[in-house]
């Protein structure tokens, strides 16, 4: 595993380099785009498995950390959607040019598997698959639901819970829309986001599409269907126990090893 800094001098960003071991190394290499905040947290055990998984089996893999995120430049506030296209776009040619590979592989998580949809279409070279595990396509039930687990852990961390949180986030769509998990959302990210939308994310024909959610999550199962016109995507209906945003509990397993096998098996197909 190498340590690296990649990219144009105003917008470096931080990676690990897995080569390949062994004798045997693959003509595949893999990205991996993370999620973003404390999703990207609860991940990370999950991603790092993965990759020196992928790496003993002779796959080089990248993974890094998007500008503003992990222990790349930059502040909470200096992260939005299209930078991090851009990001991913970078760390695309720096896993070509580092692993000479002639068919590379996408895997992204949440709102990486949602940038990684977005920044497939500009990638060069073009990119083979693209392995997306519960991307975030509605913005606006994504934002919610970050706002609804952030007051729930206030009220997890203090013994005597504040009514008026409940009470704000029933009554004033801008209450705690600044903040989630103790990381901040700036006012355009936050609208890049609520932009989302099934009909807005559309994936190029020219690549293999997998998308990984849950037997019951209707509207993703939906949007593959509609994909299915004139290119190759499949929907694989995954239970697992991850909870994205909730810490790891006895019901809540820090790498779920049926999600492990299945995402190194789409991947490494």
């Amino acid at each position: 595993m190498t340590p690296l800094m990649f990219g144009p001098p105003s917008r470096r960003l931080f990676g690990l380099f897995h080569a390949a071991e062994g004798t045997r190394a693959s003509d595949t290499a893999v990205l991996l785009c993370p999620p973003m905040g404390h999703e990207a947290l609860r991940s990370h055990r999950f991603y790092r498995l993965l990759a020196l998984r992928l790496s003993r089996r002779g796959v080089p893999v990248l993974r890094f950390d998007p500008y503003g995120t992990g222990d790349s430049p930059g502040d909470d506030e200096d992260g939005d959607l299209e930078g991090w296209r851009r990001d991913i776009g970078e760390a695309h040619r720096e896993l070509v040019a580092r692993s000479g590979a002639s068919r590379i592989v996408w895997f992204g998580a949440r709102i990486g598997a949602t940038l990684a949809l977005q920044a497939a279409a500009s990638a060069s070279p073009r990119i083979a698959r693209l392995v997306l595990w519960e991307p975030v396509l509605e913005g606006p039930g994504y934002l919610a639901h970050l706002r609804e687990k952030h007051v729930a852990e206030l009220e997890l961390s203090h013994a005597i819970p504040k009514a008026e949180w409940r009470r704000s986030l029933r009554t004033d769509p801008e209450a705690f829309a600044t903040e989630a998990f103790g990381f901040g959302i700036s006012e355009v990210l936050r609208r890049q986001i609520m932009a989302l939308t099934p009909d807005a994310l559309q994936m190029s024909a020219s690549t293999e599409l997998v998308v990984i959610a849950k037997p019951d999550d209707t509207t993703t199962r939906a949007w593959v269907t509609a994909q299915t016109a004139g290119q190759s995507a499949r929907h694989v209906p995954l239970l697992h126990s991850m909870i994205w945003t909730s810490n790891p509990h006895p019901n809540n397993e820090m790498v779920p090893a049926e999600a492990l096998r299945r995402v190194m098996a789409e991947i490494h197909e």
